[in-house]
């Protein structure tokens, strides 16, 4: 099969065209690999099989392909790290709603007085009688057992609405018409939960050292978890008029889908960064804005008191034999489930 594009498809040629230079001067592939055969075509994260290892996908675009079109997405794709970082704050794109960005932390009250130490107790009890309720079992998976109804619950306790009830509001999404926009984002914290605890319990090393660990190191296991497996993989946006980006033009007007998970694993701002390591010292994700609101101040305090009342609840918690969580999802990305033994 050629590797030319079909002749029907002919605007798409225009896109190819009109990118010279694909990888700027100076910039090659992350192992120093200049004389690997390049691809004359980039490839998408829609692509079949693309699902089961996203991450090989981004690696050839950050490489290859930094600024493309791609025909399934049916918009422009930045890969690289500071060109996605900046795009996601910059008034030059249009932007949806990301909790923690600044126009959505000036509409939040303070969470630093008696809101916050209540928010604080309604976690840490939620997160408490969730891991009781499976301490006892001889397998459980956290997915569905808990990480499932951990937001859900935090939030139905904190505005007092029966937790049945906050269920049937989620599955109707009327959610956010109740808690509010950020807040209302409770699957995006279920799913980065899941990937938080994934981390954690699939290293014995990392279980030992965050068992009984302060709250500033899970706080870095938590931003180091966002940073290697987002939530959220693909963010769209649209550029207002023309823009020059690190890797090239992009159009007025255009669609533009911003791969977080490929950015927060660009080596050019991460060293070793297909790693999960809490101690790095150079930090950083793009699942969240750097602002205060609910939705961020609960997905990390959900990290934080999920991990203590596992292990407390049970101390001897570790993965079931032979099992290894496999990750779902494109646009979203999580592990599908996560079996474990909760006596060890």
């Amino acid at each position: 099969m050629s590797d030319e594009p079909n002749q029907s498809h002919a605007p798409w040629r225009d896109h190819w065209a009109a990118l010279p230079t694909m990888t700027p001067a100076g910039r090659g592939p992350a192992d120093g690999t200049r004389d690997r055969a390049v691809r004359r075509i980039a490839p998408s994260p829609l692509e079949p099989g693309a699902t089961r290892d996203p991450y090989r996908v981004y690696r050839v675009l950050r490489e290859q392909f930094p600024l493309t079109h791609d025909p399934l997405l049916r918009a422009w794709v930045l890969s690289r790290y500071a060109d996605v970082a900046s795009a996601l704050t910059d008034a030059r794109f249009t932007h949806g709603h990301r909790p923690g960005d600044p126009p959505c932390a000036e509409t939040h009250r303070d969470l630093d007085g008696p809101a916050g130490a209540e928010l604080r107790a309604v976690t840490e009890r939620t997160a408490f009688v969730l891991a009781r309720r499976i301490a006892d079992r001889p397998q459980a998976d956290l997915v569905a057992d808990f990480c499932h109804w951990l937001p859900a619950g935090t939030v139905a306790a904190a505005v007092g609405v029966p937790y049945r009830d906050m269920m049937r509001l989620v599955r109707g999404r009327a959610a956010s018409a109740l808690v509010g926009q950020c807040t209302g984002q409770i699957a995006v914290r279920e799913k980065a939960l899941a990937a938080f605890l994934a981390a954690v319990l699939s290293d014995p090393d990392q279980v030992a050292a965050l068992r009984d660990a302060p709250p500033g190191l899970v706080a870095r296991a938590w931003t180091e978890s966002l940073r290697r497996d987002p939530p959220v993989q693909i963010v769209m946006r649209r550029t207002r008029g023309e823009v020059r980006t690190g890797s090239g033009v992009l159009p007025a007007g255009a669609q533009v889908a911003l791969l977080i998970g490929a950015a927060g694993r660009d080596p050019e701002r991460f060293r070793d960064p297909d790693r999960f390591d809490p101690l790095r010292d150079d930090p950083g994700q793009l699942t969240y804005g750097t602002g205060r609101c609910p939705a961020v101040d609960l997905a990390a305090l959900e990290a934080e008191y999920a991990l203590r009342a596992l292990f407390q609840a049970m101390p001897r918690l570790r993965l079931a034999d032979g099992f290894r969580p496999e990750w779902t999802g494109v646009i979203t990305r999580a592990p599908r489930s996560l079996i474990v033994r909760p006596g060890g």
